[in-house]
């Protein structure tokens, strides 16, 4: 099992190294730098909040429903990413390995689970439900920024790739939970 857990951590910590990679050409640095250091914002409670705040009061009905069970999804899926962060205490990539670019200002609390990637997957999995037919269109959309604020706090030197892989599944299952319980919630 130590063997595994080691060959594991091995590879988290390759991938981390490739997601914090800054590209060689400046004005690509600076573009991508830019865009992952605004789109982690994505991931914030004050974002997925409001957004679904407003989706919630000024939506047609599906989308004022999809914006409360966002709220709801986001909220409750942080229970149990404060419960594991307080649990597993893990360091974050900046301050345990070396040649890690961090961002500016650091977050210095438990890095396990990613809880922006967490509440970006609560918050984008009813947006897509509420979609309906046009979902099709919205998925291509929704990978995107999932996949870029996930990547963002790689990149920042914020998460390990198993963060931010266990925010997605915790905030992707809660949200679920969110939409299947919705009507017996009524």
């Amino acid at each position: 099992m130590e063997r595994m857990m080691g060959w594991l951590r091995s590879r988290d910590h390759q991938m981390l190294m490739i997601a914090n990679r800054r590209p060689a050409h400046r004005m690509l640095q600076a573009s991508l730098g830019r865009f992952l250091e605004t789109i982690t914002h994505m991931g914030g409670a004050t974002f997925t909040l409001c957004t679904a705040l407003c989706a919630a009061i000024a939506g047609t009905a599906a989308w004022s429903t999809a914006g409360w069970q966002c709220m709801a999804a986001v909220a409750i899926s942080h229970l149990p990413v404060a419960v594991m962060k307080r649990h597993f205490r893990r360091l974050r990539p900046y301050q345990k390995l070396p040649n890690i670019t961090a961002c500016r200002y650091p977050l210095r609390d438990s890095s396990f689970p990613s809880g922006h990637t967490t509440a970006t997957f609560a918050w984008l999995i009813p947006l897509i439900a509420a979609a309906g037919a046009s979902a099709v269109l919205l998925l291509p959309a929704a990978i995107i920024i999932g996949t870029s604020v996930a990547w963002s706090r790689m990149y920042l030197g914020l998460h390990y790739p198993s963060d931010v892989f266990a925010g997605a599944m915790l905030g992707s299952a809660t949200a679920v939970g969110m939409l299947e319980l919705w009507p017996i919630m009524l």
